[in-house]
């Protein structure tokens, strides 16, 4: 059960690191309170959008808690770089986040993924 709330966590907070950019690509800049504020008052659909995403990274460490009291840190820990996996996926994949596909970014991902298998998976008894 503390895998399942890992994984949990890691899909609550890559979600809400999507949801996150795309209200800050919607927002107004900070440097014009003015326009920032009239958006949060008018719920506009990025604050709106930022609140979701806050919430969803609240709810992201809840899981994180429950899992903690069930599996060791050692495997835990190592479970939040699928976030960066799936976030940089993600954002290559939902096109009104603009972001660009390059070989360095897949290769620096692999090794990410890798190295979490290497940690994750279990060991052979010799």
């Amino acid at each position: 059960m503390g895998y399942f709330w890992a994984l949990m966590s890691v899909l609550l907070v890559s979600c809400a690191q999507l949801i996150m950019k795309w209200a800050m690509m919607t927002l107004p800049l900070v440097n014009h309170p003015y326009e920032l504020l009239t958006a949060f008052l008018a719920l506009s659909p990025g604050a709106v959008a930022l609140m979701v995403g806050l919430f969803a990274y609240v709810c992201s460490m809840g899981c994180w808690f429950l899992a903690l009291r069930r599996v060791a840190l050692s495997k835990a820990y190592p479970l939040l770089s699928l976030s960066y996996v799936l976030v940089w996926a993600a954002a290559i994949w939902l096109p009104w986040l603009h972001e660009g596909f390059s070989m360095g970014k897949l290769v620096g991902v692999g090794v990410i993924f890798v190295g979490l298998l290497l940690v994750c998976l279990p060991q052979r008894k010799r």
